[in-house]
């Protein structure tokens, strides 16, 4: 079986962490003959510097030919001023919705072995195993923008198919773990809010009835995300609130490092990333946390490529690396990124031989 993989570095530390999860994907298809295949494009800033267009359409064609898209960082402070049609955030909007990636999917597991990285009390997040799923293409980020010199205005609109498709994808997700889903939205000051909370209601009081839900406000939420984050099973959020609550979900496992991602659609490939951002300061120093990326490339076999077996033995290696102490800068450690993919390799080695044996 081919299984075929396009990779987009984009910008700062993400050729790093796409060039590490893609040296542990040809170790680990070495090892249980995936079939795994990489093509690999400028995208973001780079794509802006080589072709004036952080998504040009030869790389738009690409990715709809291949099984899955492995994606890095985009931006930096070199693009700043580049005009917003055309920034590398630009790209990695069009890239969402050429694709129709509307669910993003962030589990966080805090790490026994990471409990003491996080700023929270042990008692706090020892154990928490959560999801968050973010609509991704719609809300404010894809409105209808204005801008003079004594005013600005985004636009933030949702249509009920938009909730309606991202609630179920919730749901489901939901109803495969612990049955509860939590829906976070700002009724009681937004009207776009008004109707999520209304479709979200509807649909897993029809659709879902197995399913245990609760609403919250956004406030409410990133209080209680670091006051009780053990209380909460799958949340399902808008694109905006989204965004910054999982970052907030990062600090509660010790790093942004360290958390996938995993943007899907109804067909098509899916995109699997870090959530962090491209870190120009640490960029090309060999400091970057590769763990993030290479679970996403986890994500990517169990979601897109059809190897749970493989997805598995990856997130074990991973695992294992963390708890054997082999740590980045961002962890309180001293590992590079070379250290640290030469650590999850050595693990998935390591366990091959025990199985043989």
């Amino acid at each position: 079986m081919s299984r075929h993989i396009v990779v987009l570095g984009g910008d700062g530390i993400g050729p790093e962490v796409t060039a590490s999860a893609v040296e542990v994907l040809r170790a680990l298809d070495a090892q249980r003959q995936l079939g795994l295949s990489f093509e690999a494009h400028a995208f973001g800033g780079a794509a802006i510097d080589a072709h004036g267009d952080p998504f040009p359409v030869q790389v738009l064609a690409a990715c709809r030919a291949a099984d899955a898209i492995l994606l890095g960082a985009v931006g930096g402070p070199k693009w700043a001023n580049v005009p917003t049609a055309i920034r590398p955030e630009a790209g990695l909007l069009r890239l969402r919705s050429e694709l129709g990636l509307y669910a993003n999917i962030r589990p966080l597991q805090v790490h026994p072995a990471l409990v003491d990285a996080s700023p929270l009390k042990r008692e706090r997040i020892d154990g928490v195993d959560l999801v968050v799923v973010r609509e991704l293409t719609g809300g404010i980020y894809f409105g209808e923008r204005t801008r003079s010199d004594t005013r600005a205005t985004d636009e933030c609109a949702y249509t009920v198919a938009e909730v309606e498709r991202v609630v179920r994808t919730a749901a489901r997700l939901a109803r495969s773990r612990c049955g509860k889903l939590t829906s976070v939205d700002k009724a009681n000051v937004l009207e776009t809010s008004r109707l999520w909370r209304d479709v979200v209601t509807r649909v897993v009081r029809d659709e879902f009835p197995d399913v245990q839900l609760e609403h919250l406000l956004v406030d409410a939420m990133a209080m209680y995300l670091v006051s009780r984050p053990r209380d909460f099973d799958v949340i399902v959020t808008e694109n905006l609130f989204g965004d910054v609550l999982t970052d907030e979900c990062a600090a509660v496992s010790g790093s942004l490092g360290l958390m996938p991602s995993a943007s899907l659609g109804d067909s098509g490939p899916g995109v699997y990333e870090p959530i962090h951002g491209s870190a120009p300061d640490i960029a090309g120093q060999g400091l970057a946390n590769p763990y993030g990326t290479i679970q996403s490339a986890a994500m990517m076999l169990r979601q897109s490529l059809g190897a749970p077996e493989a997805a598995v033995a990856l997130e074990a290696a991973v695992h294992a690396a963390i708890r054997d102490g082999i740590r980045t800068r961002d962890l309180g450690g001293s590992a590079t990124t070379a250290d640290a993919t030469a650590a999850v390799i050595a693990r998935l080695m390591a366990a091959q031989a025990a199985y043989a044996a």
